[in-house]
């Protein structure tokens, strides 16, 4: 039988007031229920509700008024977003710089203050609830470690994925459902069933550096379409590209876009199943983001629209489980048994037993409070975050502001080079990775991600702050005229 929920009783209620902060239920500024009223809805002591209410100001999502009570907290800050990207007119060859490879594909010694990870870390997920699923799986299917394991996945890992994918919007049949080494590694499979060397990618812009990976070691062109840092990929601009471009398939993340953290609307999605189908166009959705997103329309994906199976839905789990399990599941449409063919021939199967431990995780009754809870976690971390960059980094600095996920981008002063900046930061033992790695042709040099997955310590946020410093001080260098001011803001 899975695990009841063992969240404290006070944890589980913060989450869901914290969750209904977030998707805008709660508006900020608006009275929260009292201790006592909440206490007799939810029938817990008046205790636990304090405790829980505790938990949300330490996290910034509400204020106590002296003999007022609880407030829904306005946000930390207010700051510009960065401006909308301009895409490409033409494909080009993909040659992935080793600066990204080094930066986002390599370990880094202890001694290296990060922001490279759009991952969570350990003190973010719960270690234990993974650890009790393995030995549980262990000890029920031992025997399954001394069999080859089964190229589409086992049977039961594919059905509880299927019964997962309800909370995407989608009735997926787990027989089309195949377990892969990770979300990257459904992604790869999918372009191999699609494409041949040569062929044009669209993609967004900035995109994801793996993406680009990916597409250098299959020989594939880039076409980069421009990307709003809310609304995600414009599809006037693919239609465009479709209409122009021999372009053979579409490779987005409409949720929590890496880097922007964009957001797709629901009609948008909508619109490009339409698009996709009348254009015979694959479109290879990443939704790894999606149990991250704090509003519910945010996580349902594209696929959930298609009817015509156009759109091949990748996924794992590694951005909310355990990164370690190296689990990742995908259905490809009309594509399914290509792929199925390429995996059998080139990838085989994956370990029984894990599959079976992610199963058990995902089926528990306590998953969907634990999602909750992370979200909150991520969201009061994000906003710490964007707090010490409206202090410290130069004016006129412009951050995305996302509706989940562990990413943020930075557009910094024109002038100000990214690509110094992280050399600069790295002679102190901090590593920021500048926006060139995220596109091709070396563009977005005066950009930064900032990913606060992995850890997070008073040496994060001093670091952060010191980035800050050094990019006021280049600015400071690099300003010219009146309109530009070198000011840090205090």
């Amino acid at each position: 039988m899975p695990d009841t929920d063992s969240t404290p009783l006070y944890l589980q209620i913060a989450a869901q007031m914290a969750e209904l902060i977030r998707n805008g239920t709660l508006a900020r500024g608006a009275r929260m229920p009292s201790v006592r009223e909440l206490a007799r809805q939810r029938g817990v002591a008046q205790s636990t509700v304090v405790q829980a209410y505790h938990w949300l100001e330490d996290a910034r999502l509400v204020s106590a008024r002296p003999r007022s009570g609880y407030f829904v907290a306005p946000r930390p800050v207010a700051m510009p977003e960065p401006s909308v990207s301009r895409g490409l007119r033409r494909p080009r060859d993909v040659s992935v710089d080793w600066l990204g490879q080094r930066i986002l594909g390599t370990p880094h010694p202890a001694d290296v203050v990060s922001f490279s990870s759009g991952t969570p870390g350990p003190d973010l997920l719960d270690v234990d609830r993974v650890r009790r699923a393995l030995a549980r799986s262990v000890q029920r299917h031992r025997e399954l470690l001394c069999v080859y394991p089964s190229s589409d996945g086992h049977e039961e890992a594919r059905r509880a994925i299927a019964r997962y994918s309800v909370s995407l919007g989608c009735s997926l049949d787990p027989e089309r459902i195949l377990v892969t080494g990770g979300c990257m590694d459904s992604i790869s499979l999918c372009l191999r069933a699609v494409t041949q060397p040569g062929d044009v990618v669209a993609l967004e812009s900035p995109t994801h550096f793996s993406f680009l990976e990916v597409l250098q070691g299959l020989h594939l062109k880039a076409l980069e379409i421009p990307t709003h840092p809310r609304h995600g990929i414009s599809l006037d601009a693919l239609q465009l590209a479709l209409e122009t471009q021999p372009v053979k398939a579409l490779l987005v993340v409409p949720t929590l876009s890496n880097p922007l953290g964009s957001c797709m609307p629901q009609a948008e999605r909508r619109r490009l199943v339409q698009l996709a189908a009348r254009h015979g166009l694959a479109v290879i959705e990443d939704a790894i983001y999606n149990d991250l997103a704090e509003q519910e329309e945010h996580r349902r994906t594209v696929k959930s629209h298609d009817t015509t199976g156009h759109v091949m839905l990748c996924n794992s789990f590694s951005k909310t489980l355990a990164p370690g399990l190296r689990l990742g599941w995908v259905e490809a449409g009309r594509w399914t048994e290509a792929l199925r063919r390429i995996k059998d021939l080139q990838a085989g199967g994956q370990s029984p037993v894990l599959e079976l431990a992610l199963a058990d995780l995902i089926l528990q009754a306590g998953h969907a409070a634990a999602m909750r809870q992370l979200r909150a976690a991520v969201a009061a971390r994000m906003d710490a975050v964007r707090h010490v960059i409206a202090q410290a980094f130069p004016a006129g600095t412009r951050v995305s502001d996302p509706p989940g996920g562990l990413l943020l981008w930075l557009e910094l002063p024109r002038g100000l080079d990214t690509l110094q900046l992280h050399q600069s930061c790295l002679r102190e033992r901090i590593l920021v990775p500048p926006g060139t790695v995220f596109g091709t042709g070396g563009r977005f040099r005066n950009c930064l991600r900032i990913g606060v997955g992995g850890d997070w310590t008073p040496a994060h946020v001093a670091a952060l702050r010191r980035v800050g410093a050094m990019a006021c001080a280049m600015a400071a260098a690099v300003a010219k005229g009146p309109g530009m001011s070198a000011e840090c803001k205090v």
